[in-house]
């Protein structure tokens, strides 16, 4: 199976409450710990403790600082993050410091390496990148998915004064996210997060089917009112792909009506044939013709071939083994003007079934396309 972790920003994210979160979800501290240490940071402790806000138990991360640097340049922080031994959590955490390096530059019109980071260049920012990528790594994560980011209005106060939220370092790391507006003002989500989501190749779809495993909440340093200023991750073991071999018949036609054809083709499926497909071809001698294909386990194909051969009258039939990678898979179904559609779900991708909309359409008059794209709209916002 392949660990998923699904990220739940509830009213942000920022690099601590995600790193609580992993902790939470249980991910060894010491592990965290062990790979801020390679780095050769000084002066630092790392304490994840529980806070109950709202009726909400979750953790928050503190980092305690004996040193005075506050600030370094970005150079310095990356050849830091070079030094953790395990080569996964450096590449992970390189690669976060280097885009906020590469953003930061842009902005101010320095080198990456030689800008200077003054509120990302603390000890805050490097434990939280480096732990999360740690806390991760210890957990087997293979793939992450983050819900939309809540994107706050207002202002936020940096060292180059005050700036609009998101700040414009932020709104560069976040290029390709997914977003949507909060009624929360101020910063909701961190440039640390922002690189961080981007160096680990989140995804912003719908999160894969997957067995639930652990949940866990990173509480942030802000109190609000209303709610608990938490960030959820919740942990989950993907199905594998359905990995067989399989058989391939088809045979060449050029004698065979269009309607003996479509028939044949739902024959063969209502036979078991896992699928079965028509492809245009022009033959021997510039004559027009088909090739009839079937996909079928091992088991099925000789009634497959037999049903082949008897239906279309042709004289041969080939073979071919395939291997086929089925990716998991699950159904539900929604409502279309009181009606029922299915929709399947895969890893990357939603559609409603066809023979329901068709239904829906009929039955509405509604065109078949703007059915689908009801059903559609629904999968995306699944």
């Amino acid at each position: 199976m392949s660990r998923v972790c699904v990220i739940s920003p509830f009213t942000g994210l920022a690099g601590d409450m995600l790193l609580a979160a992993l902790v939470d979800a249980g991910a060894p501290l010491e592990a965290v710990r062990a790979a801020v240490a390679d780095t050769g940071l000084t002066g630092w402790d790392l304490a994840v403790t529980p806070v109950l806000t709202h009726g909400l138990t979750g953790r928050r991360a503190t980092v305690s600082v004996t040193d005075g640097a506050t600030s370094r340049k970005a150079g310095e922080l990356i050849a830091m993050a070079t030094r953790v031994r395990d080569r996964e959590v450096a590449e992970v955490a390189v690669a976060a410091l280097r885009a906020i390096a590469e953003v930061e530059g842009r902005l101010h019109g320095e080198e990456p390496d030689q800008v200077h980071l003054h509120e990302l260049g603390g000890h805050d920012t490097l434990v939280d990148i480096v732990g999360v990528a740690a806390a991760l790594r210890a957990l087997d994560v293979r793939a992450v998915h983050c819900e939309a980011l809540p994107i706050g209005a207002g202002t936020v106060r940096t060292a180059h004064g005050v700036l609009p939220c998101p700040a414009p370092a932020t709104s560069a790391l976040l290029a390709g996210a997914r977003v949507v507006g909060t009624s929360l003002t101020g910063e909701t989500v961190t440039p640390t997060a922002a690189a961080l989501l981007l160096a680990i190749g989140a995804d912003y779809g719908p999160a894969p089917a997957m067995r639930m495993g652990s949940t866990g909440y990173g509480v942030g340093t802000r109190t609000l009112p209303d709610r608990p200023n938490v960030a959820v991750v919740r942990l989950g073991d993907r199905e594998p792909a359905d990995v067989r071999d399989l058989v391939v018949l088809e045979t060449n036609l050029d004698d065979v009506t269009g309607e003996v054809l479509g028939y044949v083709v739902a024959l063969l499926l209502d036979s078991g044939a896992l699928d079965s497909w028509i492809t245009p071809v022009t033959m021997k001698k510039g004559r027009p013709g088909h090739v009839l294909h079937a996909l079928a386990t091992p088991e099925a194909a000789d009634g497959i071939e037999r049903r082949m051969l008897v239906e279309t009258g042709t004289l041969g039939v080939r073979r071919t083994t395939v291997r086929r990678d089925a990716q998991p898979r699950e159904t539900d179904t929604v409502q279309v003007r009181g009606m029922p559609v299915r929709r399947k779900h895969g890893p990357h991708h939603g559609k409603p079934e066809y023979d329901d909309a068709v239904t829906v359409a009929r039955q509405t008059g509604l065109p078949l396309r703007t059915v689908l794209g009801m059903a559609a709209r629904s999968t995306e916002e699944r």
